[in-house]
């Protein structure tokens, strides 16, 4: 088959699929979860029913996509990051800027996930719980890495140090407002230094911020 053939499965699957998670994603923010209608979404789409259930099988399934695209791309990210060659403390640095300011670009996403996670079905919030405990863990990873190193402070466990840093992470839907002063990545910088400040050895100057 040559260029001028018609595209991938994937390729005439994706505008639907966006469409769907498009409409979605306004309602969601404008009526909530539960007052959106399966036939509303469909209807603001411009897709038939039929064609919803064959990319999500629930109004679940595409709430659960909203937040799981962004966490899929900040995943791939924060692999790139702590893969890169170079000290430990800029690789945390980078990744530390980079979340933040990806979860700004995306906030609308987040903020509708976790206003509405408690009506999802146990199975379904089991499962996103475990998808971001993998991005976490990763995260964790490159922490004690950099405690093992003695590039860090290594008296507070890596998990505590991570579970602070995202605590933040996650209450910046409560406060950021786009048309403040700082942008995305002004964020992260502030951020990222106060991390590597923290992780900074008791006993001596601490790591470069790269």
């Amino acid at each position: 088959m040559n260029g001028s053939a018609a595209g991938t499965p994937r390729e005439k699957d994706e505008p639907v699929r966006q469409r769907l998670l498009g409409a979605a994603t306004r309602l969601f923010a404008d009526k909530g979860f539960e007052g959106t209608s399966v036939q509303e979404i469909v209807a603001a789409a411009g897709v038939t029913k039929g064609a919803m259930y064959h990319y999500f099988g629930s109004k679940d399934d595409l709430l659960r996509e909203i937040y799981a695209r962004v966490l899929r791309m900040q995943t791939e990210r924060l692999d790139r990051f702590a893969d890169a060659p170079g000290p430990v403390a800029t690789r945390v640095y980078d990744a530390a800027v980079d979340v933040i300011a990806t979860t700004i670009e995306n906030l609308d996403d987040s903020k509708i996930f976790f206003r509405s996670m408690h009506q999802l079905a146990p199975e379904t919030q089991q499962a996103v719980r475990a998808e971001r405990r993998r991005y976490h863990e990763r995260f964790r990873d490159l922490v004690a890495e950099g405690q093992r190193t003695r590039v860090f402070r290594d008296d507070v466990p890596a998990d505590l140090v991570v579970d602070f840093f995202f605590g933040s992470v996650h209450h910046l839907g409560l406060w950021y407002h786009a048309e403040g002063p700082l942008s995305g990545v002004d964020i992260g910088r502030h951020f990222a230094g106060l991390l590597l400040t923290s992780l900074r050895p008791v006993d001596g100057p601490g790591p470069a911020s790269g």
